[in-house]
């Protein structure tokens, strides 16, 4: 799609739109208003949208990153339909309560310049997927403690002294990230492995997959297999690449975990390296990530049905993988089928994807019991997806039963990951 095809009317009926070369927004675009629901203007030159931008009665999704807005255009408030948007890296300083949309419900504005929010933000009742690291947050608007909705939340890398109380009661949430803020001493640097692995050691091999933050290749440091993560950009939409190889390292050795074997210096592009375990060939995500109608729930691809031991299985190991980090005072974050990885067939898996992980500390403002219980969540919902998919759900009663629990709004009513743990320990397929 190009420019020249939107004047010269050839996208006439479209419903999706991704303009490149732009220094000002095309008024054509307006052209679309019956059908568009789909417009990314990223990675363009443009500041400004024009008054009547709300014209787009059916526009659903609009991504600005990269451009040059300093102000959230308050014109998307007029959009009736307009739920996700997403302003990464676009120089953002103000955050206008006219700009927040109606249906807002997945709202991306990672590694802008913003200092304040507006209380607007949490009477968006839809609201589900709030990003908004590598900011200058020092607080959050206290409305968002009335948002029923909200599942997953990012601050890291913002200038928080302490996070709000209630987080810790928020009933929906289940994936929470905020390393790097100022909630009192930095947490210790895990030493798992050695300390540092000179790049000239490593023989890089093909690419193994790629995700948010960066590439993972397979390599060969002195005879031995190992995996290398490249990461991409100095800030994630997680958080800061220091953040995610210090959780990981720190995160130690389980049978469950894609553990972290050290960090590799020198690499001639200055680009930092982790060096991971190197898992089995054949060995793939459980799922996909969320796509634009899913928001915050991952997408698994079609097929069989899920064999019980192998249900019992995942839902084992994640329950241990996740207790012993929180034993290891860490939270996750980012516990999704996405970040499982495992072997397609009998249910042996680890998890992997420290990038949302961040330190439980006893002065952060939210009690670690309440923050780790928000992870129990996390948990729960990875179990129910997995019994969705089962071959024998309605054969465990129990384990059903344990879901719920997990799930529950009162967060404090929820089991702590050790507890379920232990219990899973006793369950046999």
């Amino acid at each position: 799609m190009t420019l020249a095809d939107l004047r010269a009317g050839r996208l006439a009926g479209a419903t999706s739109l991704r303009l490149r070369g732009l220094d000002s927004f095309p008024r054509e675009i307006l052209g679309l208003a019956d059908t568009l629901e789909v417009l990314d203007l990223s990675d363009n030159a443009i500041a400004a949208l024009p008054d009547d931008f709300g014209r787009l009665r059916r526009l659903r999704v609009l991504f600005c990153s990269n451009t040059r807005f300093e102000r959230l255009p308050p014109v998307l408030g007029d959009c009736p339909a307009l739920s996700q948007v997403g302003f990464r890296g676009a120089g953002l300083r103000e955050v206008p309560a006219e700009a927040l949309p109606p249906r807002l419900r997945w709202l991306t504005l990672t590694g802008n310049r913003i200092e304040a929010l507006p209380d607007e933000l949490g009477r968006r009742p839809s609201l589900q997927k709030l990003m908004l690291s590598g900011n200058r947050l020092h607080a959050l608007p206290d409305s968002l403690e009335g948002a029923p909705a909200l599942e997953l939340l990012r601050l890291s890398a913002n200038r928080l002294e302490a996070l709000p109380g209630w987080i810790g009661t928020l009933p929906a949430l289940a994936w929470l990230a905020w390393a790097g803020n100022s909630l009192g001493p930095p947490p210790p640097v895990g030493a798992a492995g050695p300390a540092g692995v000179d790049w000239s050691e490593l023989r890089l091999g093909p690419l193994l997959g790629k995700g948010a933050s960066g590439h993972v290749h397979r390599a060969d440091w002195g005879g031995r297999a190992v995996a290398v993560k490249l990461f991409r950009d100095a800030m994630t939409s997680d958080g800061l690449p220091e953040h995610e190889i210090a959780a990981c390292l720190a995160a130690g050795t389980h049978p469950h975990l894609l553990g972290g074997l050290g960090v590799a210096h020198g690499h001639p592009g200055r680009v930092p390296a982790l060096l991971l375990t190197l898992l089995p060939d054949g060995w793939a995500p459980l799922a996909g990530p969320p796509s634009l109608e899913s928001c915050s729930r991952d997408v698994y691809a079609p097929g069989p049905q899920l064999a019980d031991a192998a249900v019992l299985r995942l839902a084992s190991g994640m329950a241990g993988a996740v207790a012993h980090l929180h034993a290891q005072g860490l939270l996750h974050g980012d516990l999704y089928a996405h970040n499982v990885l495992w072997d397609g067939r009998d249910g042996q898996a680890v998890l992997s994807d420290f990038g949302g992980a961040s330190f439980l500390q006893p002065d952060a403002g939210v009690e670690p019991a309440a923050l780790r219980r928000i992870e129990t969540r996390a948990w729960g919902l990875l179990l129910g997806e997995l019994l969705e998919r089962s071959d024998a759900a309605a054969d465990r009663p129990a384990l059903r039963a344990l879901q719920l629990d997990c799930v529950q709004p009162v967060v404090g009513a929820r089991p702590e990951m050790a507890e379920i743990a232990a219990a899973l320990a006793g369950v046999r397929p």
